[in-house]
């Protein structure tokens, strides 16, 4: 292990002894973090790890000694870091000396510091490091942090403490004088494992994992402190995630490509309206031209592709409207029945039109009509020439509740001339995890946070008293089941469960709710031409059930609108559609737990991760993947109404932990518009610390 060349002078240890006492006063004087029995546990579960921190982040690193983990820390060997080894050493911190910057071509000790760290994590101590080294670039991590993963066989465990009162230095990597008096914060990201023969490529890539974990972990803890981060972050790492960056050639082709596309449109708008994928009398939406005035004053613009992130944004449509009483909102979205559903949902004030075909002149002609103070986009909805245009004329951008898939990620990421333009160009994202915002932090999106899901917010479905009331009557006791927005082969997986599970409950009817209703009569016909009791319910609106409860229909094809809230009522039991093949996706769960039902998926729920993630891990939701397993679970929990409930306490127990986007996001947004008093509060049992607002990129 390399020993400092340079020899001891009073005056660096004198400055280190100040440094150590004013650390002291820092952590005394001010209010401890968050959680700090949580981190505790963390460190502990993890030692002995690396932990790493950004360079001009580590003034705080000496109060980690409270959390009894033996460390030593990796220190420059250079004249610089001499009063911080004495202020290191004032709380027993033992140090490994010879990481940093060369002197003169020669190896200042690195290579004996490496080895003395590998040697100290096999002896049981944790090694405090930083991830980046002087000159920079600041906030990119080295390969060395990696390297000594990958020999050492322990994790990376990336980790920030900040304060709400705090100094930057205008150093290369905004060196942070914490002060006292502050609110302490402090954070970590995941653990990160190298394997010991990890290539190359995996190597860079668990390098860009520190790099991106290290970013959420250092922003978090500000957030925590009560404070933003970016006077403490280097300006070129703040605008490296957020740079604009002009659109190349391929952007430039689609949108030459969708201009062409203009003329021709009409009569693609016509062919999906004979098929009843768009409304005749309102298609002059979908050309750009407006079927409505727009309303005076402020106007929030929200865009949702479908019905699922229509229901996701109608309490937070309520909320921005209860929070800014002077808004107006438009609502667009691009689904005829999601049109149907806003004729039934929106509250006053709110217009809903469809979203112009995203051509260049229809996008025009929308924005110079409706001309809206903030655009939102939810989920996943990214149009080049909408997003593009509204930026150009300074329409700030978020996008909410927003989820991106792996497979979407590695699409986007290899083609950075087409991610980087669009998505550098949203001022906020609101992500539903931290997952989800590690993807859009890579692909550029400059203002990422972790709000959670605004699903698990929303309220549950509307229910039909009446027509409730009439079918229990008509059921009488006969068992109920459920499959809700199911898609094409799903249907008959179902069908064939049912015919499985009719051998022992002869009574037995299932209730098929298509995600398409268009495509009910279709199934219906289907169904019935294999020998099935098949009933229609939109050619059929009398109940047909038969009153003396006796079976008239074994199988309900529920193909009207609104009324999936009555049917999760009714049943006990919801097997949730498109889940069932490779190319499914799954559809929310939430809903339907909401609604008192057992929830069953098939395994393909990626749209859905985190809900089924968290209701599984719970025993709130199964998985099946063949009718024989549906056939079977239904059966089972017909007949064991304990577990039913156990599983119905579980998932209301997973929904209500992952609560508490809405408030977030109504914050958020409203932090876009001008600036004026909130009069919104947390809905019922919504926490603000049930998902952590983390923000990355420019501007924090």
């Amino acid at each position: 292990m390399a020993q400092s060349p340079f020899k001891s002078r009073p005056i660096e240890a004198a400055v280190g002894a100040a440094v150590a006492g004013y650390i002291g006063l820092v952590a005394r004087t001010s209010r401890p973090p968050p959680l700090m029995d949580t981190y505790a546990l963390e460190f502990l579960a993890n030692h002995p790890m690396i932990i790493a921190m950004w360079h001009g982040q580590f003034m705080l690193l000496p109060t980690m000694t409270g959390f009894g983990v033996p460390t030593k820390a990796m220190l420059a060997l250079h004249r610089d870091a001499e009063a911080m080894a004495y202020a290191l050493k004032r709380y027993d911190i033992e140090l490994i000396r010879g990481a940093g910057a060369s002197t003169k071509g020669k190896d200042r000790g690195g290579t004996h510091a490496f080895r003395g760290a590998v040697q100290a994590l096999q002896n049981g101590f944790s090694v405090a490091m930083t991830a980046d080294v002087p000159p920079g670039p600041a906030r990119r991590a080295g390969h060395g942090i990696v390297t000594l993963a990958k020999v050492s066989g322990r994790p990376i465990l990336p980790f920030a403490m900040a304060s709400s009162r705090y100094f930057a230095l205008p150093t290369w990597s905004r060196m942070t004088i914490n002060l006292p008096g502050s609110q302490l914060g402090a954070s970590f990201g995941k653990p990160i494992h190298v394997p010991s023969d990890a290539s190359p490529e995996l190597l860079e890539a668990l390098r860009q994992e520190v790099e991106a974990q290290m970013n959420i972990a250092t922003v978090d803890a500000y957030n925590r402190a009560g404070v933003s981060h970016s006077r403490a972050t280097p300006a070129a790492a703040l605008t490296a995630a957020g740079e604009r960056m002009q659109p190349g050639g391929k952007i430039k082709a689609y949108v030459a490509g969708a201009r062409l596309m203009g003329a021709v449109a009409p009569l693609f708008l016509a062919a999906r309206g004979r098929r009843g994928k768009e409304d005749p009398a309102r298609r002059i939406e979908r050309l750009g031209i407006a079927s409505c005035a727009r309303p005076a004053g402020e106007l929030i613009w929200l865009h949702a592709a479908s019905v699922g992130e229509t229901m996701a944004i109608l309490p937070l449509i309520d909320g921005l409207v209860a929070a800014r009483p002077q808004v107006s909102v438009l609502l667009t979205t691009g689904t005829v029945t999601s049109a149907q559903l806003a004729a039934q949902r929106l509250p006053a004030k709110c217009v809903h039109q469809y979203v112009p075909l995203d051509i260049p002149q229809f996008v025009t002609g929308f924005l110079d009509h409706w001309q809206p103070d903030l655009g939102v986009f939810v989920e996943s909805e990214i149009w080049p020439n909408l997003i593009l245009q509204s930026a150009q004329r300074g329409i700030p951008m978020a996008l909410v509740n927003a989820r991106m898939s792996k497979t979407s990620f590695r699409r986007w990421r290899a083609q950075p001339s087409v991610s980087r333009p669009l998505f550098s160009r949203f001022s906020m994202v609101l992500a539903q995890s931290r997952e989800y915002a590690e993807r859009f932090v890579a692909l550029g999106a400059p203002g990422v946070v972790v709000s959670g899901n605004l699903k698990f917010d929303a309220l549950p479905l509307p229910v039909d008293a009446a027509l409730l009331a009439q079918f229990r009557a008509a059921l009488g006791e006969r068992p109920v089941w459920l499959a809700a927005s199911t898609h094409a082969g799903e249907e008959r997986i179902v069908a064939d469960a049912h015919c499985a599970l009719r051998v022992l409950r002869p009574d037995l009817c299932t209730i098929i709710v298509p995600r398409h209703p268009g495509r009910g009569a279709s199934i219906a016909a289907s169904l019935t031409a294999d020998g099935y009791d098949v009933v229609l319910r939109s050619t059929t609106p009398e109940i047909a059930f038969g009153m003396d409860g006796k079976p008239k229909s074994g199988l309900l094809i529920a193909d009207t609108l609104g009324e999936l809230g009555t049917w999760f009522t009714l049943a006990p039991i919801a097997f949730i559609g498109k889940s069932l093949s490779v190319e499914g996706g799954g559809h929310n769960p939430i809903e339907a737990a909401r609604h008192g039902a057992v929830v069953l998926t098939g395994p393909a729920f990626a749209n859905f991760e985190i809900a089924y993630g968290a209701m599984i891990a719970a025993g709130g939701a199964v998985v099946v993947r063949t009718a024989a397993d549906i056939a079977g679970e239904v059966g089972r929990l017909l007949s064991d109404a304990a577990a039913a409930e156990r599983m119905r306490a579980g998932a209301t127990a997973a929904c209500d932990k992952l609560a508490g986007a809405l408030p977030k996001t109504i914050a958020a947004l409203s932090s876009l518009l001008p600036a004026v008093p909130l009069a919104t509060t947390p809905a019922p049992g919504a926490s603000l610390d049930a998902a952590p607002v983390i923000r990355l990129g420019a501007g924090g």
